[in-house]
């Protein structure tokens, strides 16, 4: 997104002619690269009336400002179809990034929305408080980017379109940061002891002093003025920030931290209390300089994830090596990786031979070899070996670009204590409020108690009455939560499926490519005929040799290791879901299961019962022959995954109480598979329907159930579960969609930790909610009491929320 430099409604757009401006937003299909989209854009200027347009390649849309006096829509489509390209209208509704310096509490979140929403052609507003970013979406018609940052700007505070934010402030600009806690902090104690050496509490009032003035201010003494002035200069060093925002949140109608801290200092300060109030100011601001520290490490931390994938890459177009953006690389282009280097792109390799590093992607601790044919992810890091690479895919279709709109996503979604705690907050704080003027005005105007006395109670209300640590308290642990997965190849799609995956008793699995590896292997050939091995290879490898089938692939690739290339067969004939048969050399071959050699009437009894014992084995039999003789029998496998026995152990470690089996494969098959697992259930036999339908029952039995599968074929009972969770997710745009949680790599280890995390950020959620509450309503009650001050109050609010911000920034360091 652009910002706009012409206002829809400024006749002649500032440059000294008149007509009314008005802008046409299209979708320009056919546009193959930037450079026709640079060609188009050029062309614009040469029409009469336009006054400014831009063309955006990667999105396809263009942008024309126009004069309506000179020319008019249907003259600009007609330009852009003369070129070879087709119109179609745009949505109107556009989305944009900003990124907000020195957004860290809730409360600065509240005056900002407030401010923008306010605009006509604001639709929808996003904060991502974490981040400290804030997503709008609005009427390109009515208002611009410009006006937006404009309204940004006018509630306080510096903003910038994501991804164009100047470079990372200098020494000098981070000083200014915490430079005036550092004075404010001084000045605080030169006035103490000032005043402990000189005998002096400098306790007067303000407005007895402006009663009296200017006489007031000589009756003071120069030791008491010089005490005054020493607490004053440090309340509007430290407080100039605060006092503005706090303006600032009032003119738009709201009461954030900084209008409360405002009006909390300007009461002590009106009740004599100069050094109460300094205090306040001082503490406050130390808070925010460490509040501000603290979100920047978990800021750094999820930051790490959005900058996996290099900006540039070095292609190959014509015989020249050349470095261009990942936006203009297009698909089929070649892509030159050095060692050690981010790949760029999804891709295949052309030619070379690495290791390749895909931990980013999809958590796998190992490198992974790499070589001619084999998958690329971008963002994955090159190892010692130089590649080239055929790009299959643009930059915003890429693997890690999928990545970083599900975080962006995820980051988006309320998770139910969120919300729960967001909706408790919006009433809290007006209640606070109303509380702390009825502890004011009801022990003075009826009970005849001491103005002073009650007005600083209600003020100690006031300053505890900021939601701050009890509304941050469940986002920062969300997002590491979700940070510290997708860090280790789990992709989880927001805060909501964070805390169910937390919940989950039961695990249901599905068999084939989960529990096993769902790549078919040939375990034995059996010679029955005269000949040998290799001929029973070579006559198999002839009717498999164009099929894709999961066993073909099995026996074509046992074929190539005994030293047999497959030698397609003529006059290919299938009998689907039994077997083939293909002519080689003279002979028919064919090749198929027990049933479509019995069918042919070749079986005898002492041959089924062989295979009968072979099926029993938990193996496929393939039946191989030629010209109505039986050669051989091939037995295929499906192997368990390595080690999926053990992840079973560790997920009754993690909390599961139960783990259930759902496969459609034969009963004595799956009873071998559960038996070698440990699973405490099976069922087989299984079509798609059914394992929703057995889903359903274990949700009805368990309440709160996990399935996991390959996130095509398993769908509808992925989407039936409480939780789905898709294997092996990476470079897969079915599992990415379909699942709740994605397991980039084909990895079943990563689910202990992912249900692991799932209950410590729980469980840390609802401490912080709990620690935030009780702090809340201790110092409310210490406030009613008399107890509690001004500085304490500040010193719990403020603290409540460095401990909530720390404890959740834990969840970043937990183990899978």
């Amino acid at each position: 997104m652009v910002p706009d430099s012409v206002e829809n409604n400024d006749p002649g757009g500032g440059r000294g002619r008149g007509g009314r401006l008005a802008t046409h937003l299209m979708v320009v299909e056919g546009m193959d690269c930037a450079d026709c989209a640079a060609k188009l854009e050029k062309s614009f200027s040469k029409l009469k009336g336009v006054v400014e347009s831009s063309v955006q390649w990667i999105n396809a849309r263009a942008k024309v400002v126009y004069r309506e006096d000179e020319i008019g829509r249907d003259e600009i489509e007609y330009h852009v179809r003369s070129r070879g390209f087709r119109t179609r209208e745009a949505s109107r509704s556009a989305s944009i990034t900003f990124s907000i310096e020195k957004m860290d509490c809730p409360g600065e979140t509240a005056v900002i929305e407030r401010t923008l929403k306010r605009l006509d052609g604001v639709e929808k507003v996003q904060f991502f408080l974490v981040s400290r970013e804030a997503r709008v979406r609005f009427n390109e018609e009515k208002i611009s980017v410009g006006r937006l940052m404009e309204a940004v700007r006018e509630a306080g505070f510096d903003v910038s379109v994501k991804g164009t934010a100047p470079a990372p402030p200098g020494l000098f600009a981070r000083a200014a940061d915490f430079l005036p806690t550092i004075v404010s902090g001084a000045l605080l104690v030169a006035g103490f002891i000032a005043g402990v050496i000189l005998g002096l509490d400098a306790g007067k009032p303000l407005v007895g002093l402006l009663a009296g003035f200017p006489r007031s201010i000589p009756a003071l003494g120069g030791g008491e003025l010089m005490v005054m002035s020493f607490y004053a200069a440090g309340i509007v060093t430290g407080g100039f920030r605060i006092f503005r925002r706090g303006l600032s949140a009032v003119r738009r109608l709201v009461l954030d931290m900084n209008t409360l801290m405002s009006i909390a200092v300007a009461g002590a300060v009106l009740l004599g209390e100069w050094l109460e109030g300094a205090t306040v100011v001082f503490l406050f601001s130390l808070a925010r300089v460490l509040e501000t520290w603290s979100m920047n490490r978990a800021r750094r931390a999820i930051g790490a994830l959005m900058e996996l994938a290099p900006q540039e890459a070095l292609i190959r177009r014509n015989g020249v090596e050349k470095r261009v953006p990942v936006e203009n690389v297009g698909v089929g282009e070649t892509v030159i990786i050095g060692p050690g280097q981010k790949i760029p792109l999804d891709g295949v390799v052309k030619s070379g031979t690495s290791a390749v590093d895909q931990s980013p992607i999809t958590g796998e601790a190992m490198p992974v070899e790499k070589r001619s044919g084999d998958e690329l992810y971008a963002g994955s890091i090159n190892g010692q070996g130089a590649l080239e690479m055929e790009t299959v895919g643009l930059a915003r279709d890429s693997t890690i670009s999928r990545i970083m709109r599900m975080v962006e996503e995820a980051r988006a979604q309320r998770a139910p204590t969120q919300a729960f705690v967001d909706r408790f907050a919006k009433y809290y704080t007006p209640a606070v409020i109303a509380a702390a003027g009825l502890v004011h005005w009801v022990p003075y105007l009826f009970f005849g108690e001491p103005f002073e006395k009650w007005f600083y109670r209600a003020l100690v209300m006031v300053v505890i009455a900021c939601p701050c640590a009890l509304v941050i308290s469940t986002p920062v642990s969300i997002v590491c939560g979700l940070a510290n997965a997708a860090r280790r190849g789990v992709l989880i799609k927001g805060g909501a499926y964070l805390e169910a995956v937390g919940t989950v008793r039961v695990l249901a699995f599905d068999k084939t490519g989960t529990l096993t590896t769902g790549k078919p292997e040939v375990t034995d050939v059996v010679v029955l005929g005269g000949g040998d091995e290799r001929e029973v290879l070579k006559c198999a490898a002839a009717v498999e040799a164009r099929s894709e089938h999961p066993i073909a692939r099995a026996i074509l690739a046992r074929a190539r290791q005994s030293g047999v290339e497959p030698v397609p067969g003529e006059n290919f004939h299938a009998a689907p879901g039994r077997g083939a048969k293909a002519a080689l050399g003279g002979r028919e071959c064919f090749v198929g299961s027990h049933m479509f050699f019995h069918e042919a009437g070749n079986c005898y009894p002492g041959l089924h019962d062989r295979i009968a014992g072979m099926e029993s084995a938990d193996r496929t039999v393939v039946t191989v022959g030629a010209d109505g003789e039986l050669l051989g029998l091939i037995t295929v496998s499906d192997r368990v995954r390595d080690g999926a026995a053990r992840v079973i152990e560790r997920l009754r470690s993690a909390g599961v109480r139960r783990v259930v089996m759902l496969t459609g494969d034969t009963p004595g098959t799956a009873q071998k598979v559960a038996a070698a697992l440990g699973v405490d259930e099976y069922r087989a036999g299984l079509m798609p329907g059914d394992k929703v339908s057995a889903v359903r029952e274990l949700l009805d039995s368990y309440g709160m159930v996990a399935m996991v599968g390959d996130g095509v074929n398993d769908a509808p009972a992925l989407a039936a579960s409480t939780v789905g969770i898709a294997m092996g997710a990476a470079g897969t745009d079915a599992a990415l969609e379909t699942a709740d949680i994605a397991l980039m790599a084909d990895d079943l280890s990563q689910l202990p930790g992912t249900i692991r995390l799932g209950r410590t950020t729980r469980s840390t959620v609802k401490q912080n909610v709990v620690f935030a509450l009780f702090t809340k309503l201790l110092f409310l009650a210490l406030a009613g009491m008399g107890a509690a001050t001004l500085w304490m109050a500040v010193f719990a609010d403020m603290g409540a929320s460095l401990i909530v911000i720390m404890n959740g920034m834990r969840l970043l360091k937990v183990r899978f």
